[in-house]
């Protein structure tokens, strides 16, 4: 993959590393980046990765546009010896599917919908193949997901899902809008899932809710003490799913600030996974027992 490099006013240079993401295209990116985090250029004020693509901020009066644009393009050869490899974490986040909260916030929106007659749930299922909601929750949860950025709204995680390219669900975003999203739903858009951090706007479609915080400016919830951010760029997710008693316990032992995610250290390694996929994050799951 090549890259494109393009100008985004007078102090930004942004780098497409590929069209379409992978987790190939996240580890370029992500080499990259850290090349020129090392190389602490004179001039360079801000450096914000993103799922395939990064944009490098600078201040003009220090480094020529153009100048800068050459270093960035000699760092594209780093990506080519770099260790594709990182020791990370794998989080449980347990899922309410078509719980009330989201259902009833979605039906309030379905002129903004692709198929006003059904929930998102069941359109998701039906366009990616699947004979029932059962199974299609089956095929969101069943596989681990990579955290390839963090942003949007506070907090919010970019859940890349962890199988062949054949496999993965895709689902378009709504034709416009909603202008609210409960807190801590899971929602779907293009090839990415998301967990939203925060209450408001959204245009993904909606699967369900966790009752687990993943962004708390009070730091209450006792794994998000030392930063209000719960997620970070090359955790892996597995999702699980719950039902309403569940749903209810988890979200009384949140409240008494007792709630700690299913959480353990492990190693991923692109090479190995891309040798065997489902080999590969059998093994992964394993650390969750």
């Amino acid at each position: 993959m090549s890259a494109r490099y393009s100008f985004g006013g007078d102090e930004q240079i942004f780098v497409e590393v590929d069209e379409a993401m992978s987790l190939d295209a996240f580890f370029k990116s992500l080499a990259i980046t850290n090349a020129v985090r090392d190389a602490d250029i004179d001039g360079v004020t801000e450096i914000c990765p993103a799922n395939a693509s990064f944009q490098i901020g600078f201040n003009p009066d220090k480094i020529h546009p153009e100048a800068l644009l050459e270093q960035l393009k000699s760092m594209e050869s780093v990506a080519d010896t770099a260790e594709s490899r990182l020791t990370t974490r794998i989080i449980e986040v347990p899922v309410f599917y078509q719980d009330p909260w989201t259902h009833e916030t979605l039906m309030r929106f379905r002129e903004r919908h692709q198929d006003p007659s059904g929930s998102d749930i069941e359109y998701a299922a039906r366009i990616n193949g699947y004979a029932s909601v059962e199974d299609f929750i089956t095929a969101h949860s069943a596989s681990p997901w990579f955290v390839s950025m963090v942003g949007f709204v506070s907090g919010l995680p970019f859940l890349y899902q962890m199988v062949e390219r054949a496999r993965q669900i895709e689902v378009p975003k709504y034709l416009r809008p909603r202008t609210d999203t409960p807190k801590q739903t899971v929602g779907y858009g293009g090839c990415f899932s998301c967990i939203y951090s925060v209450r408001g706007a959204g245009g993904y479609q909606m699967f369900g809710i966790t009752p687990m915080p993943i962004f708390d400016p009070t730091q209450s919830a006792p794994y998000l003490r030392d930063f209000m951010v719960f997620f970070r760029p090359g955790d892996i997710v597995k999702f699980e799913p719950i039902d309403r008693p569940t749903y209810d316990h988890l979200l009384a032992e949140v409240e008494a600030e007792r709630f700690i995610p299913k959480m353990a250290e492990v190693t991923f390694d692109l090479a190995d996974f891309n040798k065997g996929i489902d080999a590969y994050n059998a093994k992964l799951l394993e650390a969750l027992k």
